[in-house]
């Protein structure tokens, strides 16, 4: 199923989440200020019906709107009572713009603010990125391969929301563990992993041989040749042993090395890493033997902004690998009591903001 189709009138069912829904209910994860100003209001016998408003402060793709539904929808102690406005996970936002309205006896949901901002946060965060590097791209395909440089219980979220991001630009995510493909029910994709050359000797050929061999008919095999820091030779010597169950060669020269097919040009261009004259060398090497069908992945510190370099010096990549710039920045998420009963009460600065996109949330 797309996410236009998901998002657009369809959310994501809350069981999906796999929250921690006694513990969060139960202000567990929440700021202690928060549970401290329930249990005021309820030992005070007081109950008052709010309209609190949610929004950021930056243009971004928005995410994890599903998963903060979920959280009210699970842990705040009577949905029923609740009205809930929102927009949807993949849709555009603006500064200041409401993403989402909650109203109903505050005492409800007080407890949840911590949870459902954290969320937003997070999944924005990693949406926008995302969309930012697809933009780059010009459409080429992604590899989202953050899991290493985070915590493991991030993955499945973050992996939804990188690929909310490529189905709304219309653009291929491919996401590295299961754990990040298993809310649309996709599968984890990767390449030859230097480990696996290390334990066959530092042989890439070998290693690549073995993996094919023992892989899925229908896997897509990509190789890592930089092992021996000579790229264009062992992406050639790669090709030629496995021929057609060959998909591509991943280009990922560490950012202080200087590849071997450059040391002889090096001068009026910063060698080091994975550069321009390096993927050209490795196309021309792969074309010159015909294998023009072998597609070139290049990853190795890439950020949108060094992508939308590559693209407009026309550099022959066919898919990027992004890993830990994807999750760095920042969309924080606010939360405001803009009406109590019926009358206006925001803070100094801040004023109900309507929004017409929001939809009724059942």
């Amino acid at each position: 199923m797309a996410v236009e189709e998901r998002t657009r009138g369809k959310r994501l069912p809350p069981e999906i989440f796999d929250l921690p829904v006694d513990k969060m209910a139960e202000g567990y994860y929440s700021d202690a200020y928060f549970n401290h100003t329930r249990a005021t209001l309820i030992a005070d016998g007081r109950h008052p019906r709010v309209l609190m408003q949610v929004f950021q402060r930056r243009r971004a793709m928005l995410g994890g709107i599903d998963e903060a539904i979920a959280i009210l929808k699970l842990c705040s102690e009577d949905w029923d009572a609740l009205t809930v406005h929102a927009l949807y996970d993949g849709d555009r936002i603006e500064p200041w713009e409401t993403v989402m309205i909650i109203e109903g006896d505050y005492t409800l949901f007080a407890h949840l603010e911590t949870a459902y901002l954290g969320v937003l946060a997070r999944r924005t965060r990693i949406t926008t990125n995302v969309a930012h590097v697809v933009e780059a791209a010009n459409g080429k395909p992604i590899i989202f391969m953050p899991a290493r440089h985070d915590h493991h219980r991030v993955q499945t979220g973050d992996g939804y929301a990188a690929y909310v991001a490529g189905a709304m630009l219309d653009v291929d995510i491919g996401v590295t563990s299961d754990a990040q493909a298993s809310w649309w029910g996709g599968r984890g994709v990767g390449t030859v992993p230097h480990s696996l050359i290390a334990s066959y000797g530092g042989n890439t050929v070998l290693a690549a041989t073995k993996f094919a061999e023992y892989s899925r008919p229908d896997m897509n095999i990509t190789v890592l040749v930089d092992f021996e820091n000579d790229s264009v030779s062992t992406a050639l010597a790669v090709a030629r042993a496995l021929g057609p169950r060959l998909w591509g060669v991943r280009l990922d020269t560490a950012g202080q090395l200087v590849d071997r097919s450059l040391w002889d040009e090096m001068g009026d261009f910063d060698p080091r890493g994975v550069n321009e004259r390096l993927v050209h060398n490795v196309r021309d090497a792969l074309d010159r033997d015909g294998f023009e069908r072998v597609k070139i992945v290049a990853s190795g510190g890439f950020t949108a902004e060094k992508i939308h370099g590559f693209e407009e010096q026309g550099v022959p990549v066919d898919a990027y690998g992004v890993g830990s710039s994807l999750i760095r920045g920042s969309n924080d998420f606010t939360s405001d009591v803009v009406m109590t009963d019926g009358r206006p009460t925001a803070k100094v600065g801040r004023w109900f903001r309507p929004n017409p996109r929001l939809e009724p949330v059942t």
